[in-house]
């Protein structure tokens, strides 16, 4: 059997009803009216003005992680990273484990000229490139237990809380103003508690009641102004629940939220789900029932919904498995109707795709037979030659949910429906052109005046 065969089998089983949702949802959810007045100065409005408009920003977070920026084997790799992360994406997830950015206590990796640490990139040469490229840093993340420093290891839960809370108040201090968004706990489901013995890999604060109110507590009182944001693994079943397991409102992942919610002195504003395909091909019919099934995914997506909170794909790989152009093919196929479903979805704010290039995820770099690589989950592959996937993923977002186009008004008015986003408008009048800016948001009367 062909692999697309099984690995699209659910998509193309419910093609019909799920893609009436997804159109319905897109038009819907991420796309509204912008108005345009044109009057001369003494406020009399001006037909047959010539207005075009131009989408220059979606207001949609299209990213991925931003952990190779000048990290590659060679400056002409580097260069061409720069100039490719911008010309598809907006947002970038920048690395905070703590463990490689304060290797050494008190000598915190912040600056550019910090010692080199693999796809660890120091955080103001990352947000040096995100204002340079109009790209929005996000943190990932304040406390994320299995990459805590080393110097850190055999702490007493209290010695641990002092210290995270020096990390939270230094961090809020530095980058507060400069990143609106953090996530805030990752991965705390990975390790059952077992209070006869402690994994070597987790500290004793982990195991600790509080462990993740305590968390959301203190990002409350230091980054109050903040977008907080949780990340896990477990009800898309991306890394220790390869089957996807799902228990709707009584899955673990919704009840921990659902206390964090309770807590008045804790704050969270978005659900982070990640989404790492990391399977092997004999495991894909068995898989593919829930993890490539548009209707699981729905129902997970709504019954998160359901907590009033705004949803992140804050995570993503789906796997080529080879770099054979059929499974290039499927993987690009995949990543069509995946971000399309995610896209369309009232609740989602952002999809972050993990690693864009082959050979460069989480092991050794270049060998395809390593960790996270042998996986071949890149939308690019190791020379940076363009795969199917991320043709398609460019065609999305900058021609099929692009909106540009031209208008002439009619008694000084014109308007258009489009994504919502950043706009540039140019107005000719009497041979004259200018250039002006438009917002278009969900929720706000997107009207502009302009006078010529």
């Amino acid at each position: 059997m062909r692999r697309a065969d099984v690995a699209l089998e659910y998509f193309r089983r419910h093609e019909n009803e799920v893609g009436a949702r997804v159109s319905e949802g897109i038009e819907t959810h991420r796309k509204g009216e912008a108005h345009i007045h044109i009057q001369d100065k003494d406020g009399h409005p001006l037909s047959s003005v010539q207005v075009a408009y131009r989408q220059k920003r979606h207001a949609f977070g299209f990213g991925a992680n931003l952990f190779m920026l000048d990290e590659f084997e060679t400056e002409e790799k580097n260069q061409a990273y720069r100039a490719l992360f911008p010309s598809v994406l907006n947002l970038a997830t920048l690395p905070f484990y703590w463990r490689d950015q304060e290797p050494e206590r008190d000598c915190p990796r912040y600056t550019a000229t910090s010692p080199k640490i693999y796809r660890r990139p120091p955080v103001d040469l990352c947000l040096d490139f995100c204002r340079e490229k109009g790209i929005e840093p996000k943190a990932h993340c304040l406390n994320y237990d299995y990459f805590r420093p080393t110097w850190l290891m055999g702490a007493t839960v209290e010695e641990h809380k002092r210290a995270l809370e020096v990390r939270f108040r230094q961090l809020a201090e530095r980058y507060g103003d400069a990143i609106l968004s953090w996530e805030v706990t990752n991965e705390t489901f990975n390790v059952p508690f077992a209070r006869e013995f402690l994994h070597p890999a987790y500290s004793a604060f982990y195991q600790e009641a509080d462990f993740v109110e305590w968390s959301y507590r203190m990002a409350k009182q230091y980054f109050p102004h903040n977008h907080l944001i949780i990340n896990d693994h477990t009800d898309f079943g991306c890394m220790r629940s390869p089957d996807g397991d799902f228990f709707g409102t009584r899955s673990p992942y919704y009840m921990q939220i659902e206390r964090i919610l309770a807590d008045k002195a804790s704050k969270l504003d978005a659900i982070g789900f990640q989404y790492h395909c990391f399977i092997s091909r004999e495991d894909e019919t068995r898989i593919a029932k829930t993890r490539y099934n548009p209707l699981h995914i729905f129902d997970i997506l709504d019954t998160y919904a359901k907590l009033g909170l705004k949803l992140q794909m804050t995570e993503m790989t789906i796997s080529a498995l080879s770099p054979n152009a059929e499974d290039e093919e499927v993987q690009a196929e995949l990543l069509r109707h995946l971000y399309s479903i995610f896209f369309s979805h009232p609740a989602m704010e952002a999809i972050i795709y993990w690693n864009l290039i082959d050979g460069y995820a989480y092991g050794k770099p270049g060998d395809m037979t390593e960790g996270e690589n042998r996986f071949f989950g890149g939308l690019l592959r190791f020379d940076f030659s363009e795969k199917p996937a991320f043709r398609v993923l460019k065609h999305l977002i900058t021609k099929e949910w692009h909106s540009e186009g031209t208008l002439c008004t009619k008694e000084g008015e014109a308007s258009f429906r489009g994504f919502y986003g950043d706009y540039d408008l140019v107005i000719t009048h009497n041979g004259k052109t200018t250039h002006h800016p438009l917002s278009l948001r969900e929720g706000k009367a997107d009207i502009v005046t302009v006078v010529v």
